[in-house]
């Protein structure tokens, strides 16, 4: 249970005395994302001091990502781009960060227990072992699903065999785009290491994070001067499922608010006008356009959101809402206080809720 950030940045965070047991030393932490039914958490670590604690055994599945200074892993030591990941349950060495560190730190299905001394979980898998690496010593590979148009790179950091749970690096270089909305069977949270990136959501950048749960859309990407680099997680196989001419519609008839009793809106009516995008962004986004177009894909020149056409007005019988005797008329015995510039209600999106109980089909929103 994570609510859906989208997005923030780091320094609008508060800071946070730091979970981390078993350890000497002090750090602080930022919290960009928690599950509070499992612990489960995304997080800034800094330390405030040399930190250390010995070998032992995490209650959750844990990531270390260095952003600046130095992480010694058992007499290895890794700096600006290293990475360690600790199965939960499978014994790590010692471990120690330099003051003035900052890393990415994550806590995945369990929470911020550890164990000093103990010894590896009768129920981890053989192939659940320690997984570190200097990430600045390999090269991106290509993405190796077709889609996006060129431009896009990873480095894949760490893979579950069963689950398919994967963290990776990720690099859009400067002038890759994709005009279309994406969405995927599985959450994804990410980190931007570097970089400038318009999208959909506006504008990101170093700093900047999101966690996105499952069949979240997002889209229009631009990679501005020098590209961009996140660190980015997904709880299983990220396939794209895109979308394009996308539109959201809804409406109903008010009773004791606004000056018409049935209205309508889309989320074309909301766009920014005039449109923040710059002509660079346009260019680059109808770039992605002529790929796709020459892959044998369905696509359409980009415009600006709000501009064109309204696909959700397609088809749509608008009369009832346009109509002159439209106007808000209470009931003759009618109690209630008319506030006649209240605006009409905005769509919601899912919201986060308890796995445990609560039946709910969407109804309302």
């Amino acid at each position: 249970m994570r609510p859906h950030v989208e997005v923030i940045q780091e320094s609008d965070y508060i800071w946070h005395k730091a979970e981390l047991y078993g350890g000497e030393g002090e750090a602080r932490e930022r919290r960009l994302s928690v599950d509070e039914e499992d612990g489960s958490s995304s997080l800034v670590v800094e330390f405030l001091t040399d930190w250390g604690r010995p070998a032992g055994v995490h209650h959750a599945d844990t990531e270390w990502y260095v952003l600046e200074g130095e992480m010694n892993y058992g007499g290895t030591v890794f700096t600006a781009g290293g990475y360690l990941q600790a199965p939960k349950g499978v014994v790590a060495d010692w471990i120690k960060f330099t003051k003035g560190t900052r890393v990415l730190h994550f806590r995945e299905y369990g929470d911020a227990g550890y164990d000093a001394g103990a010894e590896r979980w009768s129920t981890c898998r053989d192939d659940e072992q320690v997984t570190t690496e200097q990430t600045t010593d390999r090269d991106f590979d290509p993405v190796p699903t077709a889609g996006p148009m060129p431009g896009l790179v990873i480095k894949y950091l760490h893979i579950d065999a069963v689950s398919g749970f994967y963290t990776r690096l990720v690099r859009a270089n400067e002038g890759w785009a994709d005009h279309r909305l994406a969405h995927h069977p599985c959450y994804e949270e990410a980190y931007q290491t570097s970089g400038l990136m318009t999208y959909n959501f506006g504008t990101i950048s170093e700093g900047s994070y999101f966690f996105r749960p499952a069949r979240i859309k997002h889209g229009h990407f631009v990679s501005l001067d020098g590209g961009a680099v996140w660190l980015l997680r997904s709880d299983g196989e990220l396939t794209n499922w895109y979308t394009y001419n996308e539109w959201v519609r809804w409406g109903g008839d008010a009773v004791n608010y606004g000056k018409a009793e049935h209205w309508t809106k889309s989320t074309f009516d909301l766009a920014t006008r005039p449109t923040w995008r710059t002509e660079h962004d346009l260019k680059i986004l109808n770039n992605s356009v002529e790929f796709q177009l020459s892959q044998g894909c369905k696509a359409e020149p980009y415009v600006p959101w709000g501009f064109g056409v309204d696909h959700s007005a397609e088809g749509f019988d608008m009369s009832r809402y346009t109509a002159a005797d439209n106007v808000l008329t209470p009931g003759p015995t009618s109690e209630l206080q008319i506030f006649p510039d209240a605006p009409e209600p905005i769509i919601s999106s899912l919201p986060v809720r308890s796995k445990s109980h609560g039946d709910w089909d969407g109804d309302g929103m």
